[in-house]
């Protein structure tokens, strides 16, 4: 029926290629859109506890801020986590619980997505890709943007008994 007929061959061929152009056309949603419409709207505050996707990396030299790479560093989107942030991570099940400080950024990092760097790749790849928790200890550079932590209570708590 098709082999015969040159009007069905093109509507064929029109349909189909409308469709792969429709398709191709199509938004995915991804992680650029995780945070849209959930529960940190812009940058979190500090002392903010989230769910974030962890992974890897282990190539590289310098970092977006200019300091060479080293084990400590992660990658964050800086709408969210500005270059400087400092956080606490806690990786169920693996030993790289700990506190890193975002000092890159990449194209891949975007949304809930931290990217935490290892001297080996072998590890990376271990790594893999795993949910984590953070919290946000302090947002960019400036110190005042951090977290209440035991000491600052400790000073409270003392000069509001010394007045």
């Amino acid at each position: 029926m098709l082999a015969n007929s040159l009007w069905r061959k093109a509507l064929l061929t029109l349909v189909v290629g409308s469709g792969i152009v429709w398709l191709y056309e199509v938004t995915a949603l991804d992680s650029r859109f995780a945070t849209m419409g959930g529960d940190v709207e812009g940058a979190p505050s500090p002392g903010a506890r989230l769910l974030f996707s962890a992974t890897a990396y282990c190539k590289g030299t310098t970092t977006a801020s200019g300091v060479n790479v080293r084990s400590g560093i992660a990658a964050a989107d800086p709408d969210l986590l500005p270059v400087g942030s400092v956080v606490q991570v806690d990786a169920p099940g693996t030993r790289y619980d700990g506190v890193y400080t975002v000092m890159d950024t990449g194209p891949a990092v975007q949304g809930r997505h931290l990217d935490l760097y290892m001297w080996s790749c072998h590890e990376a790849l271990r790594f893999g890709k795993t949910a984590v928790r953070i919290v946000v200890l302090r947002l960019g550079w400036n110190p005042t943007h951090s977290a209440p932590g035991l000491v600052d209570s400790l000073f409270k708590r003392r000069e509001q008994a010394a007045q």
